[in-house]
């Protein structure tokens, strides 16, 4: 599956998803783009997009684009507290659906 980390990300997380094929923003050359411009890219040659801002179900039409978003929502985007939803995002991408907005957040 070809994955997109949002910029806000750290790319140390890409080798936590293993199997899969992931990418930064930065690293396509990305950098700076705003959020719809950015998934209109994405959905070009993405499965999945993966972001910490949990706004982004507000701020643009997800249902237009045909890959899922993921949201990973954790204190901060630091890889310390990023890493450990890793785990439930592997869980849950085998089955993701298109068009849809997955938040992953720590269970308490």
């Amino acid at each position: 599956m070809r994955l997109l980390l949002d910029e806000s990300l750290p790319w140390r997380l890409a080798r936590l998803l293993e199997g899969h094929q992931v990418e930064s923003v930065q690293r396509a050359g990305w950098a700076g783009v705003k959020n719809g411009a950015l998934l209109e890219l994405a959905a070009a040659g993405y499965d999945a997009f993966i972001t910490a801002d949990q706004n982004i179900q507000y701020q643009q039409n997800l249902a237009a684009l045909p890959l899922a978003v993921f949201v990973l929502a954790a204190r901060s985007t630091t890889f310390a507290d990023l890493a450990p939803l890793i785990p439930e995002l592997l869980r849950q991408l085998p089955s993701h659906q298109p068009r849809t907005l997955i938040r992953i957040a720590h269970t308490r």
